[in-house]
């Protein structure tokens, strides 16, 4: 798909430097003197395999009223309105500078978001100006050196990201555009059998609070000691993505930061940290949520656990250091018990109990998520769907609505990854919450799908199906 990137940052930091680097051919005017560029240039780029538009911006300057400052200021405003993505440069060598300090600010403020570079970072001599950089609270500076090409491949890695996130966008618009059409989403058909792709990876990503044993466990999955461990809290700081081969199945894993309360998180870097593992729970199709056996349920681990169910991830819940409980049916009963009752949303998810640093159990989590990825996927047969809405119905009724019944007519799975049902009726917006909740929960407990989200809007129309014929 094609986004667009605009470059900005005070003057004479390379932008257009990089501008050209980017779409391979000198358009924009380089000079050592400071606010060459007064004009939005766009030019069409190809990092790898990935084409977009990029734009080169004026120097952020500040100015008032109509001087030639603001009107050049008020062009990049717009640039930076107008683009996908913001790629703030910054000189490593100058280091930081005030006027990178209050644009970085500016932007943080912008909804678009934002990729940091350090630029001239050839040699190593940008080295500590990139490491100031990291008070900018815009994540960890790429390092680049656009004269020469060097960091392409970080830059590539970085917006290869955020054309997924973006990808991921437009597929959220077309499910609203079909469900208006009512019309299942990219020719997605519910009854037809799910067939794995074997040839993609399974995206994983291992969360949790600090020292339950993440990278523990990734070292124990893997069979060696690729992880830091220790007994400290927060060794891991940046969001690992390991490519692995589990039974002939390839594997991405991701080992990620361990999260605390927002409350406690007061460190740049810790909060650099948890940005980072928030992008591997958005990438993962599994996340797994690892739990202490040896501490109480605590909330932050219901907060983790909500994320993942709000951001649509296939989820897992594994208890690690089970060798080190006394009476562990009697443990296990009560975590059911408080999942139950604490996450109804993703009622009946499954849990996984074992020894990262003895392994014992540990055998069992691969074949869960594999469980778990297949449901995520799951695809229920409209004819199956509309039987069980009208038993769903007949067993509890819709509340009347201004003395008037809401009737039900029909339903269909429009997508997967998560299951996203749409049920169709002329009275939609009557449908109150409560039911709502009630239709998800029959869902989940009739087709038999714990452990994954499951999406349910209401919509108003005639009934698609409607002169088809039916399949043989």
């Amino acid at each position: 798909m094609s986004f667009k990137v605009a470059i900005v940052g005070r003057p004479n930091v390379g932008k257009s430097t990089l501008f050209n680097r980017l779409v391979g051919r000198k358009l924009a005017l380089v000079d050592d003197t400071p606010g060459v560029t007064r004009d939005r240039r766009e030019g069409e780029a190809q990092l790898g395999d990935l084409s977009f538009t990029v734009v080169d911006t004026a120097g952020l300057e500040e100015g008032t009223g109509d001087s030639l400052e603001a009107r050049m200021r008020r062009q990049t405003d717009l640039a930076i309105a107008e683009a996908d993505v913001c790629l703030l440069l910054i000189d490593a060598r100058a280091g930081v500078t005030p006027l990178d300090s209050r644009f970085a600010q500016i932007l943080r403020k912008s909804p678009t978001p934002v990729i940091l570079a350090a630029n001239k970072c050839e040699g190593g001599a940008g080295q500590a100006g990139r490491m100031e950089a990291y008070e900018l609270g815009l994540g960890a500076p790429l390092p680049l050196s656009a004269e020469h090409g060097e960091g392409l491949g970080d830059l590539y890695d970085a917006l290869a990201e955020y054309a997924n996130s973006l990808a991921g966008n437009d597929a959220e618009q077309a499910l609203e555009d079909a469900l208006a059409e009512e019309e299942s989403v990219d020719g997605f058909d519910p009854d037809a059998p799910y067939e794995p792709d074997l040839e993609a990876p399974l995206r994983i990503a291992i969360v949790g609070r600090p020292n339950v044993g993440k990278s523990t466990l990734v070292n124990q999955l893997l069979g060696e000691d690729r992880m830091l461990t220790g007994p400290e809290a927060g060794i891991t700081r940046d969001s690992i993505g390991i490519e692995w081969e589990w039974r002939g199945r390839r594997v991405k894993l991701w080992d990620t930061a361990g999260m605390r309360r927002r409350a406690r998180v007061t460190e740049k870097l810790e909060k650099l940290s948890v940005a980072d593992t928030l992008r591997a729970v958005r990438f993962a199709e599994v996340v797994v949520v690892l739990l202490d056996a040896t501490q109480p349920f605590e909330r932050q681990d219901l907060h983790i656990a909500d994320l993942v169910e709000q951001e649509g991830r296939g989820l897992l819940i594994a208890v690690n250091k089970w060798d080190k409980v006394e009476n562990p049916q009697e443990v296990l009963r009560m975590l059911k018990e408080e999942l139950e009752r604490l996450l109804p949303q993703v009622r009946g998810v499954p849990i996984v109990q074992f020894s990262a640093l003895t392994g014992k159990g540990t055998d069992r989590l691969m074949p869960a998520i594999e469980r778990i990825h297949t449901l995520w996927n799951a695809r229920v047969p409209t004819a199956k769907l509309n039987r069980w809405l009208t038993e769903a119905v007949s067993r509890h009724q819709p509340p009347a609505a201004k003395g008037r019944p809401v009737n039900l007519k029909y339903m269909s799975q429009v997508k997967s990854r998560p299951p996203t049902f749409a049920v169709f009726s002329s009275r939609a917006d009557d449908v109150p919450t409560s039911y709502r909740r009630y239709l998800v929960n029959a869902l989940r407990e009739t087709f038999e799908l714990p452990g994954v989200p499951i999406r349910l809007f209401m919509r108003k129309g005639k009934n698609p199906y409607a002169g088809k014929k039916k399949r043989a």
